[in-house]
């Protein structure tokens, strides 16, 4: 039942170091490895450094220690360690320990894409708050819900009122009109949304608090005028996504009586991460992933990309060199994404990234071990919430780059296997913001 764990982050290794999975065929793909000891340890027994013992106090080594023993008590899903690996414990990148006592993490994707937005409008933002917390309120049971639902309702439907102007005043010129009619729509909904509560309509709460938040994502992405700053110089040939874009991924499901197939449809965020979203559509468009299988699976994470052959990633064919793509990650609070390091490389322990790992089907890069920039083709989505990955206070989030989140059918990828086929990946909305397609330029 125990796992080892890293600490320090999840990677890939190359395909001359592979290493066996449980239940799982030996092939050539590509994996996350922890990092690991030359020397002979137990194999099961979470051993720290004495020099990174230092960098732990008080409280903090404890509950680091305690949710590690959880992990290997409870059975976090191993990741496939060599028999000698030793979970290395590093400076977590976690904000303090008041981080894992905050409020309720944000979990729905469609939430996390909103506020990742790159824009900053109060009155907008307070009638989205109270519209997300009827999800809440639905956990209580029966007609009682009803209530807060009611209450949620009164307060957004009284702060668009009082804020309409700022929120009118906070919209692209170019994207006015169709806010305003979003706006409309937003208003019509809460008043249908009221009757759903007052005639104790439960089940009609949840589909219309749905499209009344899809409304408010719209107003609030038509509030982004053009793309909110310049990628570094050394990036801008490369595909870009400037803003977002959406995907359909259909995926053919081996072996499973209930589930032939599935289609999840994924948003990708350029504004937070437009290399990583970028390189990504223009593999899409040039059909990599078409017919490729899952080729890993394991209760923790999904993972797929790697092409077959000894290419560990995309070839490009202009330069037969495998396209690599810089470690990307946007900050909470900053203008522009860091490059080429984890934010623990440049000492933001605390920082929470506009990106993080706290949704289920949470979509990122792979890399190698070492190497920051070395992501290229390899993708994988998170399944499991485990005690080391807690929403708010994971070890993932600034090692790396995010990319996009599953809005529909996430919950599916839990169903995927190794060998599941994925039959196409395309593109239904977005891709008019990918500039530098190279899939344009080799045909």
């Amino acid at each position: 039942m125990a796992a080892i764990f890293s600490c320090s982050s999840l990677y890939t290794t190359s395909k001359s170091s592979l290493f066996n999975y449980p239940n799982q065929p030996t092939s050539s793909i590509r994996r996350f490895r922890p990092i690991s000891s030359s020397s002979s340890h137990n194999p099961n027994q979470v051993q720290f450094t004495h020099n990174q013992k230092d960098r732990f106090s008080g409280i903090k080594e404890c509950v680091l220690s305690v949710t590690l023993a959880i992990g290997l008590v409870t059975g976090v899903p191993a990741v496939g360690f060599p028999g000698n690996a030793v979970a290395v414990a590093v400076n977590p990148a976690l904000s303090d320990l008041a981080v894992l006592i905050s409020g309720p993490p944000i979990k729905d994707p469609e939430a996390l894409l909103r506020y990742a937005l790159p824009i900053d409008n109060k009155a907008i933002r307070e009638v989205q708050k109270p519209l997300e917390d009827i999800t809440e309120s639905l956990k209580v049971s029966g007609v009682k819900a009803l209530d807060s639902v009611e209450r949620n309702l009164k307060q957004a439907k009284r702060t668009l009122i009082q804020g309409k102007s700022m929120i009118i005043a906070g919209l692209a010129e170019s994207k006015k009109d169709h806010a305003i009619e979003l706006l409309g729509k937003l208003e019509v909904g809460m008043e249908e949304l009221q009757k759903i509560a007052e005639d104790k309509k439960r089940d009609a709460v949840a589909p219309k608090q749905k499209e009344l938040l899809q409304y408010v994502g719209g107003v609030e992405e038509d509030m982004v005028d053009g793309f909110p700053y310049e990628v570094p110089e050394e990036y801008q040939n490369m595909p870009l996504l400037k803003g977002r874009a959406t995907v359909d991924m259909k995926v053919k499901v081996k072996d499973n009586p209930n589930l032939e197939e599935c289609v999840f449809r994924i948003v990708l965020d350029g504004y937070n991460a437009p290399v990583t979203a970028g390189n990504f559509i223009d593999l899409v468009e040039r059909h990599f992933y078409d017919g490729m299988e899952i080729q890993r699976s394991d209760g923790f994470v999904v993972q797929t990309g790697d092409p077959e052959g000894p290419a560990e990633g995309f070839i490009d064919p202009s330069t037969e060199k495998t396209r690599t793509i810089p470690l990307e990650i946007m900050v909470e609070g900053e203008k522009t994404p860091v490059y080429g390091s984890t934010l623990e490389d440049i000492g933001l322990y605390k920082a929470q990234t506009k990106l993080p790992f706290n949704a289920f089907g949470t979509m990122a890069m792979a890399r190698e071990e070492f190497e920051n920039n070395s992501a290229s083709s390899q993708v994988f989505w998170l399944l499991k919430e485990s005690e080391l990955t807690p929403s708010n206070a994971n070890i993932l989030d600034g090692r790396y780059a995010v990319f996009g989140y599953v809005t529909q059918n996430e919950d599916f990828l839990a169903d995927l296997k190794v060998g599941d086929v994925i039959e196409s990946v395309q593109v239904v909305a977005g891709l008019d913001n990918l500039v530098n397609p190279s899939y344009k330029i080799a045909g």
